[in-house]
């Protein structure tokens, strides 16, 4: 049995910590491509209603993008090194293009806020995800259960298009996604195998790690923003 000095971590918590760094590092990058691509659409608002007045462009990218997410989330593994971090970062810089759509809808500063106070919470419960001992298994399974039930009232709501209903989805789904980020944490904490640091198992484990902090992170932003968001006159 290895001993640690007090003070010291074991060489399994430091390949642990390194790779919890790698994740955030792939996290943060791809919200640096989502960011600089819808700021870049947002530069020019021609860009942007061309892209909501041709239905038939953005429903086939927002297809396009949900069908990425969907091949990335099961087979990223099974992909070259390479490969799975051009489709990851392809997956955000097409994520930000579908969410410049946000910049016709709210104020810039009212974006802007939100992002910040969507880092601060998600910081927050990553960090309570990744420190605590408490097995977040059952929050994260309540928080699964609650997920396909607003995505089920969305749908209803493309129909009934109630405010009130809009509303409700959009707390809901904020307590949700801070429950997902902190169980996701511990999850992605949990499935890194010790002893296999620089490895491409290492780092395919990296990007599916970050392909899920990203996309709590971009829907808790996004049910903040629908929340609390200042919407342009």
């Amino acid at each position: 049995m290895s001993y640690s000095p007090p003070g010291l971590l074991s060489a399994a918590e430091v390949e642990s910590r390194s790779f919890i760094q790698k994740v955030y590092a792939w996290m943060s990058l791809g919200l640096v491509v989502t960011g600089a691509c819808a700021l870049y659409m947002a530069s020019d608002p021609r860009m942007i209603m061309a892209l909501v007045q041709n239905k038939f462009l953005l429903y086939g990218l927002m297809i396009a993008e949900l069908g990425l997410v969907v091949f990335l989330s099961g087979w990223v593994k099974t992909m070259e090194v390479g490969t799975a971090r051009f489709a990851f970062l392809f997956y955000a810089a097409l994520t930000g293009v579908t969410l410049s759509v946000i910049f016709l809808i709210y104020t810039r500063g009212s974006i802007a806020s939100t992002f910040f106070l969507t880092a601060g919470m998600f910081g927050a419960m990553s960090a309570y995800g990744y420190m605590t001992k408490t097995d977040l298994t059952s929050m994260g399974n309540f928080a699964m259960m609650g997920l396909f039930g607003i995505i089920l009232a969305s749908v209803v709501n493309w129909f009934v298009q109630s405010s009130a209903v809009e509303t409700a989805v959009s707390y809901l789904g904020i307590l949700i996604f801070v429950g997902l980020t902190a169980y996701d944490t511990q999850k992605i904490k949990a499935m890194n195998i010790i002893g296999n640091a620089g490895s491409d198992e290492d780092s395919k484990e990296a990007i599916s790690g970050a392909l899920t902090l990203y996309l709590d992170f971009i829907n808790l932003f996004l049910m903040l923003l629908r929340a609390t968001g200042r919407r342009r006159d």
